[in-house]
């Protein structure tokens, strides 16, 4: 059988092959093809359980999770001014504007962006007031989690970084193809946020330069572009109803 992912991006590519949502749809939509995914679609009860009882239980049990459960919230204005405060004070006393960074020689541009990334973090938990920043651990989405201390809310914080911010820009900016990150350590409210810290190199040298920081908060209601893919593995390739030839 060929395997489903969803792919969220923050900006549209091609009307073929991409459909426009907004992330409160997405969110949704994302809860309910989980779901479906869950059990194979022949019915095969999976190997680990053991009676069709606990199939129905561990089904019952996933609806109980998902059930009217909402994953992103709006900002409200407070926080969100809060935040700015807090990051424009973070970035002017560690002195992130213009700072430089000695990349590893010979980086892609993947490695850079994660350098830059992660150089950011520590400038700004360092300093930041009223939060703290730190891993969200497990693969996926998000990067991080910002926390206000005296509440202890969570915020899923993504981190990018790029070359040279432009308006005009149509790249994809993946931010997440799976929910379970946000459903197993996050409750609401939830709000998202996406810090893209701007930097510029030369391409003579391993050297990169912290331009600016740009904070975006993601509402319900924030237009998103919505890919289907469709994947194989070795496994699916090697169990499917296809004819193949090794030579």
């Amino acid at each position: 059988m060929i395997e489903e992912k969803l792919v969220l991006t923050v900006e549209s590519i091609n009307w073929g092959e991409n459909f426009m949502a907004n992330l409160k749809d997405f969110f949704r939509d994302l809860l309910n093809w989980e779901k479906q995914q869950t059990y194979e679609p022949t019915g095969k009860i999976p190997q680990e359980l053991g009676s069709k009882a606990e199939v129905i239980y561990e089904d019952t049990d996933l609806k109980s999770r998902q059930q009217g459960l909402e994953l992103i919230h709006q900002w409200p204005q407070e926080l969100r001014d809060t935040i700015v405060s807090a990051f424009k004070k973070a970035v002017s006393d560690a002195s992130v504007k213009g700072s430089v960074y000695p990349l590893i020689p010979g980086s892609t541009n993947q490695s850079i962006g994660n350098q830059v990334e992660k150089y950011i973090v520590q400038k700004l938990d360092e300093v930041i007031s009223g939060f703290s920043i730190s891993k969200c651990r497990g693969g996926g989405y998000p990067d991080q989690v910002l926390t206000q201390k005296n509440t202890g809310l969570r915020i899923p914080l993504e981190m990018k970084a790029t070359a040279n911010w432009n308006d005009a820009d149509a790249n994809r900016r993946v931010l997440t193809s799976s929910s379970k990150k946000l459903r197993d350590q996050f409750s609401g409210p939830i709000y998202h946020l996406l810090l893209t810290a701007l930097y510029s190199k030369k391409t003579d040298e391993d050297l990169a330069t912290i331009d600016a920081i740009r904070l975006d908060f993601l509402e319900p209601t924030t237009p998103v572009s919505v890919r289907l893919e469709v994947s194989v593995s070795h496994k699916i390739l090697a169990t499917g109803h296809h004819y193949s030839e090794i030579i």
